[in-house]
């Protein structure tokens, strides 16, 4: 595979495009997806030019799961919820949309989530539980 970097979150990681940032550190970014499939629904990237997986480097395997860990530990504290979804979708066919790689981190049962990208969330309510959340993790 080929990674462009003129995908949506490469342009996120260079400040060329807004989010709502929950947390960064150097290897890695948690920020608020604009079309959750529930309410506090996050994405944790690395800062690596990954498109899948399988193409991220062990070493930064590490720092990015750590990341992982500490959105799921706040937004159950944040949120009041007792499970996350973790869900983490590899190449075109198996659903993903940003072919930069990223962790679904959604508070809520799988029986209660709207669809992967179907609509554009309030981002009045997106912005403020972003601002829950990363003062949280402060």
């Amino acid at each position: 595979m080929s990674y462009n970097p003129d995908n949506v979150f490469a342009k996120i990681l260079r400040g060329e495009l807004p989010c709502f940032k929950i947390y960064e550190d150097e290897h890695s970014l948690a920020f608020m997806d604009i079309m959750p499939q529930a309410a506090g629904h996050a994405l944790v990237i690395p800062k690596f030019a990954a498109e899948t997986l399988a193409e991220l480097p062990l070493q930064f395997a590490a720092p990015l799961l750590t990341t992982v860990q500490k959105v799921m530990a706040v937004q159950k504290q944040v949120l009041a919820v007792q499970g996350v979804v973790l869900m983490q979708l590899n190449g075109a066919e198996a659903g993903q949309t940003v072919p930069h790689l990223h962790f679904h981190l959604i508070p809520a049962h799988l029986s209660k989530l709207k669809a992967h990208g179907a609509e554009q969330g309030d981002m009045a309510q997106i912005k403020a539980l972003a601002e829950r959340l990363a003062a949280a993790l402060q």
